[in-house]
């Protein structure tokens, strides 16, 4: 297996935070399960790990800073003594017969991005894991043009690529120069700079410290995943040449033309130290007018609102904004169709599979490898297993078990659970409780309700009287059936429902309480 991540809860899914793939295909081969061999350490690369793992039970391989963040998720689940995680040196190899493995380094916004060249019965099959083209990376050095030529020179039977950035024409651009870039828009700025950004990015850390150090700035991080990002680089031996990095507790004394912070929170995140700061709630740092917020990060769709209400706030306090659109302070860690084309020219494949994207980003990397001389591409949906021939023949052979899997507090279930489906219910059509009480078929007394999410109920007693008497017709006619006392609570249920629908238009979920005194 090729990675194992996760990705985030998104509003269709009420109250859920994770969102795996569903492990059972692969888990009921897992005797037959060699290894799980990562390329990266991004969330949607390991995420799953700590929390899937356990279907799976095979060792896990990983070069030195992947492996750390990995290691520090299976301390937090309580697996580290029970997985095997094998360190594998960049550059290096991994033999799982019939397989066998090779690290290649690609650039990516995140330390040790890796392509997997993998060696099969049918030949070589190149997975690029996600990556990008940079000819000034800030840390660690990519496989070379040359390599990949020769790669492609003794013959690769597919690649399977990343499709994320295939709409845009461009290359995505260096990290050298976006801390060029940097050093020239922040030098001279008199108050406080803070800059939001991807707590994995690595390099775009070190040159933030790098920016500081030629601005004449203390460099000070500040969030948790941020904190672990930087101690797990510099225990895989990264950041050895940075000015000693700061907390804000330290550093809240500095004038504040001496200040540059690194923090989360570029995605709006509401509990991510960016949010805290722009809205007060930060005990060791308050925002001044003429500060300035640098978000050097892109809007991940789905989270354009929460960042607006971030831009709005700092507006208001007359706090600077400068955004990737406005400034160069961003690039992309996914290849464009630029860097695309250059790989497609080097490692030349018989058949190229696209991943990692929508259908739309899958389907027009297919016609992009087409274009540049592929002989043949192969669209594969989720749950579609595929066989591969040495000639680059691809054929969809069989349709397994596949979806999503949510974590649901701390319960792992199905996305689509009665659970989630009534919380979807209650946060759009509003929940009302109903607590009765009989004896001998008649009320003992008057029906007592629960009203959540029900519009103007607050103010309006005439709802609650109107509910009273769909409750006691319901009395009526339940004794006119002769029917049980649950049959009672599914007539006062139906009633109160057409009650609440008639009165304000809702359909809420009604849950009936019957206390039967005769029953005690």
């Amino acid at each position: 297996m090729v990675d194992l991540g996760m990705s985030f809860g998104e509003d269709y899914l009420p109250g859920i935070d994770l969102v795996f793939p569903d492990p059972n295909f692969i888990a009921d081969y897992k005797d037959d399960l060699l290894g799980l061999v990562v390329t990266h350490g991004h969330e949607d690369h390991i995420g799953a790990i700590p929390y899937l793992w356990p279907d799976l039970e095979c060792p896990i391989y990983a070069t030195k800073f992947t492996a750390g963040l990995i290691r520090e998720k299976l301390i937090e689940a309580g697996l580290l003594n029970q997985v095997k995680l094998i360190i594998v040196d960049d550059g290096g190899s991994v033999s799982l017969d019939p397989f066998h493995f090779r690290y290649l380094p690609l650039a990516h916004s995140i330390l040790e991005g890796n392509a997997l060249l993998i060696d099969t019965p049918i030949g070589k099959i190149f997975h690029t894991g996600d990556w990008k083209l940079d000819d000034r990376p800030i840390l660690g050095k990519p496989t070379s043009a040359e390599a990949l030529t020769k790669i492609g020179d003794e013959g690769v039977v597919a690649l399977v690529g990343d499709s994320t950035n295939v709409f845009n024409a461009a290359a995505s651009g260096s990290e050298g120069d976006v801390r060029d870039s940097l050093i020239k828009l922040l030098e001279g700025q008199s108050g406080r700079i803070i800059v939001a950004t991807f707590a994995s990015n690595a390099a775009r850390l070190h040159s933030l410290a790098k920016v500081a150090e030629a601005t004449g700035r203390h460099f000070v991080t500040m969030g948790r995943s941020m904190d672990r990002i930087v101690r797990i680089a510099k225990q895989a031996g990264y950041f050895a040449d940075l000015p000693d990095i700061l907390d804000i507790a330290e550093a809240s004394h500095l004038p504040r033309n001496k200040l540059l912070v690194a923090c989360t929170g570029c995605q709006g995140e509401p509990r991510a130290a960016l949010s805290r700061i722009a809205f007060g709630d930060h005990r060791d740092l308050k925002l001044d007018p003429g500060d300035l917020v640098v978000f050097s990060s892109k809007i991940i769709p789905g989270n354009e609102k929460s960042i607006g209400r971030l831009y709005n706030q700092l507006a208001a306090d007359d706090i600077d904004v400068i955004t990737e659109r406005r400034e160069f302070v961003h690039v992309s860690g996914h290849p464009g169709r630029e860097e695309l084309e250059k790989m497609y020219r080097w490692v030349r494949p018989k058949l190229a599979v696209p991943v990692h994207g929508e259908m739309r980003h899958l389907k027009a990397h297919a016609r992009f490898a087409k274009a540049w001389d592929v002989p043949k591409t192969k669209v594969v949906e989720n749950g579609q297993a595929m066989a591969i021939d040495a000639d680059g023949n691809a054929d969809i052979v069989n349709e397994v078990e596949s979806g999503r899997w949510v974590l649901d507090g701390d319960v792992i279930t199905t996305h689509f659970s009665s659970a989630i489906s009534e919380r979807r219910r209650i946060s759009q059509e509003g929940f009302v409780g109903v607590f009765v009480d009989i004896a001998d078929k008649e009320l003992v007394d008057d029906p007592v309700f629960m009203f959540q999410g029900i519009p103007e109920v607050e103010n309006d007693d005439e709802l609650k009287s109107n509910c009273e008497d769909a409750v006691s017709e319901a009395m009526r006619t339940f004794r006119r059936a002769r029917q049980g006392r649950a049959d009672a609570g599914e007539i006062i249920r139906i009633a109160v429902r057409r009650e609440v629908r008639d009165f304000c238009g809702k359909k809420p979920i009604v849950k009936v309480h019957v206390r039967d005194e005769v029953d005690g």
